[in-house]
């Protein structure tokens, strides 16, 4: 990997269990195309990598997780900027960007690939019931964390639309955030459950009612 195309930062993240130094690496492997110019000019290795940090933090403050034994054993992450259809995507501890979406969007650049990255390091720290919880839910929570962080865009539907709880996404992390209204730290609690498997169930235990009710209460709060 050329040194020119690479950026290595270890940023230490601290935490009340105690300090967990992550490796956060930004690499930009298409550097001379109009998206990788724009996001070195626009956004930065150097700062991309300190989002990413900040992400974390915040993560696992929304997450409740103060300490190490609470979360994913994450050591390293790291994004790339590439050539790629869609936004962006994670596979473990890698996150993948799309420098054709980087150069086409129009608007603050920096402010949405910060909000891209809250999304994106969620599914780097969430769980995921092994593999089994539904990926509305999944994609629901990493979009919970980015409207918490104040990082929604204005092109998101508004609070009280879709059809399903788990439609995903903005609809769900909607629904997640008026779960938190019904018990406190809703998304906490049901993270904490997802690192062991997955079960309907799981609304009910947290707030005494089903994922219907739920829903129906949420659809007619809005209205809907």
């Amino acid at each position: 990997m050329a040194a020119a195309k690479c950026i290595a930062i270890i940023l230490l993240a601290m935490a009340v269990g105690g300090t967990h130094a992550v490796d956060y690496v930004v690499t930009n492997s298409v550097e001379s195309s109009d998206g990788g110019k724009r996001f070195d000019n626009e956004v930065g290795r150097a700062n991309a990598a300190q989002i990413m940090d900040a992400a974390t933090q915040f993560i696992w403050q929304t997450f409740a997780q103060q300490s190490s034994a609470d979360r994913k054993n994450v050591q390293s992450v790291t994004l790339i900027v590439e050539s790629m259809s869609g936004v962006a995507g994670t596979s473990n501890d890698q996150i993948h960007l799309s420098a054709e979406y980087v150069a086409s969007y129009q608007g603050d650049i920096k402010n949405e690939i910060t909000g891209v990255l809250y999304h994106e390091m969620t599914h780097v720290w969430q769980w995921n019931g092994n593999g089994n919880a539904p990926s509305g839910l999944i994609e629901g929570i990493a979009d919970y964390v980015r409207l918490t962080a104040n990082l929604a865009p204005s092109t998101w539907p508004n609070a009280g639309s879709g059809n399903k709880w788990d439609d995903g996404y903005s609809v769900t992390a909607y629904f997640l955030q008026y779960c938190d209204t019904v018990t406190s730290g809703f998304v906490a609690q049901m993270n904490s459950k997802l690192r062991d498997g997955w079960d309907l169930g799981f609304f009910s235990d947290i707030t005494g009612k089903s994922v219907d009710e739920l829903w129906s209460d949420y659809k007619a709060k809005y209205g809907n």
